[in-house]
């Protein structure tokens, strides 16, 4: 006998035609009517905790350049996520998220687990926060979801279905529509940034993370090359979005007003694209732009855009401006090249134990695949990072766009998921600090019952280090807690399911590192390093 068309029946129908047939969650009571009777042609992806759930599903999102779809539990579940809610809006990932709400008979007595202002608890993290007013509305609520997650900007939307309304009947829902995601820039103010740019002496080009998630690398790689100008990556960069061992490649802008103009000084124009203008931390004060340095702007996030405290903007797909600067620029072949970033790369010829964070690196630039993904999460070492495993391909560097921690566990699983969904074998490594490890510790767990080739390497250096570099930074000494004891990392790792090993030494480190790659679980590696300040 076939299933009565109900409001669940022709949701998950309209799911089936949008591709969302993956959700990321971890079930509550008031999403059970929802989940009931799962269909076989969909995947639910169990997270231990809504915050892991989120961020799965926000990597997952980034790699396949679709829509993710999570399912929350009420309001608990909505604040546990939060925090990586945050990241994943500052990522501008196109996320549909999922609460259930309490039957509503019983809502005007605010009942227990319901969800109290459903739709102003994730606000302002989301692009769009509705409820309902009426069962026979979820599935159009649904559509609507979608096409403003993937419109530009893009970004995470919420919606909370009470369980009664699965269960009405409902015929089936025809409106499914489709959208754009790309917005072309405005062609005479784009016009009028290439005059700029053709008459610059010394263009400096900064390239963000929106150049990635637009598939721009090559057209931005031609339009340096045919500049003949520097280019900078944008600070505190989410993902990379230029080959950072081209020779035009100078290295990072900085974090802080002072820095991101010290080092700007000397060019007379600065093209950011793709990014914000710009993402400061720590404070220290300086100037914005050095005297005689100009800047151009061009994002397709209008916040963005208003937001920049310098600076002229244009509105666009960051892909479509550039392949139109590089039609519209002049060669700048008469330019001087800059100097490339200098990459010392000095490594002690003993290394001590612990292992200074440059022997670590130096290990894992000897036995990392060309072709492997990095998601990075240790924020105290991100120099070494970047001058010993350079990313050199689109698509392969992920970290947080918000600056919280606890995201790149579970983003790690996200992105080997989409890996697979997608028919991409390429190993995903994970390169977290031990302090990191533990905020979302149980999404190892997923990425062990899906036998995902995640290969985490978790810098042991007993503290949250990148902490202890700001109070020295900021003069705010005896700040407590800062230190990291008695965590027997690889023993959790265990206990979640995955292969785990303590090393010593650089030659334990690289075997074990190739060990991991050929094996066929999730392999977690720690290694004691010796802590070091930050460059901030």
């Amino acid at each position: 006998m076939a299933e009565r068309s109900t409001v669940r029946t022709v949701t998950y129908d309209l799911l089936r035609t949008l591709g969302l047939t993956t959700v990321f969650g971890n079930p509550g009571s008031t999403e059970e009517p929802f989940l009931r009777d799962f269909p076989a042609d969909f995947r639910y992806v169990l997270a231990l905790q809504e915050a892991s759930a989120i961020t799965m599903a926000d990597a997952f999102a980034q790699v396949t350049g679709r829509p993710a779809l999570v399912n929350l539990h009420s309001s608990a579940g909505t604040g546990n996520a939060m925090g990586n809610l945050v990241a994943a809006y500052h990522a501008h990932t196109p996320l549909i998220v999922t609460a259930g709400q309490q039957h509503r008979e019983l809502l005007i007595g605010e009942p227990y687990l319901a969800n109290r202002e459903a739709t102003v608890l994730p606000r302002p993290w989301v692009k769009w926060s509705y409820e309902p007013a009426r069962a026979e509305d979820v599935p159009e609520a649904f559509m609507r979801a979608w096409a403003l997650a993937l419109q530009p900007p893009a970004g995470p939307v919420y919606l909370s279905v009470p369980m009664d309304d699965w269960q009405r009947p409902l015929p089936a829902f025809t409106r499914v529509r489709t959208v754009s995601h790309r917005m072309a820039p405005d062609p005479e103010r784009l016009r009028a940034f290439a005059e700029r740019v053709s008459a610059a002496r010394r263009p400096a080009l900064v390239f963000g993370p929106e150049v990635d998630r637009s598939d721009g690398w090559d057209p931005a790689v031609a339009l340096a090359e045919k500049l003949r100008a520097a280019v900078y990556g944008a600070p505190l960069a989410e993902r990379a979005a230029f080959p950072e061992d081209h020779p035009l490649y100078a290295g990072p802008l900085g974090l802080s007003v002072k820095a991101v103009g010290d080092r700007l000084s000397g060019h007379d124009l600065a093209v950011v694209i793709g990014a914000e203008v710009f993402r400061y931390y720590p404070y220290v004060p300086g100037d914005y732009l050095p005297a005689g340095t100009a800047l151009l702007q061009i994002t397709g996030d209008p916040r963005a855009a208003a937001a920049a405290r310098v600076g002229d903007s244009l509105l666009g797909d960051p892909r479509l401006a550039i392949e139109g600067l590089l039609d519209l620029v002049e060669d700048g072949s008469a330019r001087t090249a800059p100097d490339p970033m200098p990459r010392p790369r000095v490594v002690p010829a003993a290394p001590t134990l612990p292992l200074p964070p440059p022997a670590v690196y130096a290990a894992l630039s000897r036995v990392r695949p060309p072709d492997a993904v990095i998601v990075n999460e240790s924020t105290s070492t991100m120099a070494e990072q970047l001058e010993w495993l350079p990313t050199t391909r689109p698509g392969s560097f992920f970290a947080t766009a918000s600056g919280g921690i606890g995201w790149a566990v579970p983003a790690a699983v996200g992105v080997a998921l989409a890996d697979r969904e997608g028919g991409v074998q390429r190993p995903v490594v994970g390169l977290i600090g031990d302090g990191s490890f533990q905020y979302s510790v149980q999404a190892l767990y997923t990425a062990a019952r899906h036998r995902l080739p995640i290969v985490y390497v978790v810098m042991r250096n007993h503290e949250y280090a990148i902490l202890k570099s700001f109070a020295r930074l900021e003069d705010t000494p005896g700040v407590p807690g800062l230190d990291l004891p008695d965590l027997d990392i690889a023993s959790l790792a265990r206990g979640f399911g995955c292969r785990a090993v303590d090393v010593r030494t650089t030659e334990e480190l690289e075997r074990e590192f190739t060990a991991a790659l050929r094996a066929d679980t999730t392999t977690v590696i720690v290694v004691p390093t010796e802590p070091r300040p930050a460059a901030l």
